[in-house]
Parts: structure tokens; sequence; C-alpha cells
């Protein structure tokens, strides 16, 4: 995993435990997921949330990130439901950390590992 990402994942860990406990996915109701889009010119956007359709939404209208806006079409190419933000903002550190090839591979449905 990049440095970033650790660094990134060190401070969220850090914050979590200084702040009280949050209520369990199960009782908020939501369920958060990792998701890959492609771009038009065939590059690859990951990003986590509760609701893929909406998010998918915001990124063909060009109301999500600033690099689906520059990089439209989007298209949804794979997703997967983490549970908590927490273990799909570490998903989505591990899955952005992989070349290329191995993120084609995850999905195409093959095990990148």
């Amino acid at each position: 995993m990049k440095a970033k990402y650790k660094r990134m994942l060190k401070g969220m860990e850090a914050r979590a435990a200084k702040k009280t406990p949050r209520k369990s996915v199960a009782e908020t109701g939501a369920v958060w997921s990792l998701y890959i889009l492609e771009c038009g010119d065939g590059s690859l956007y990951t990003g986590v949330t509760t609701d893929i359709d909406r998010r998918l939404r915001e990124h063909q209208e060009g109301t999500g990130a600033r690099y689906t806006r520059t990089h439209s079409p989007v298209f949804l190419v794979y997703k997967e439901e983490c549970g908590s933000r927490s273990r799909a903002l570490s998903r989505e550190c591990a899955v952005k950390s992989l070349p290329r090839r191995k993120k084609d591979e995850l999905i195409g449905g093959e095990d990148p590992d």
C-alpha cells in the first residue's frame, strides 16, 4: 500500500479513537460500498458511497468528483459491499494502490492477489 494511503488510514484511526462510538451499520441501516467507474478515456475512478445509483448519477451529470467531470462519460464497472465506512475506505485505499493490471483482474472477477 502506498505511503499516502497508509498515512490517511492512520489519521482516520486516530480520529476514530478520539470520537465517541458511532452507531453500527445495523443501527443506521447504511451499507457502504466501493465502486469503480471507467471513464471515457479508459481511466478508472474508485470511490465509496452508501448509494451507488445516486453517486453514479452525480458523476454522469457532472456534479460528482472533479476527476470524473473532466473524464466523462463514466460507466460503473465494479461494485463491492464493504459494510462500514471505515472498511469501505480501507478497501478503497487498497484498490487505489493496485496497479492497473490488478484492477482489471478485480473488475473481471479474478482474484488480483
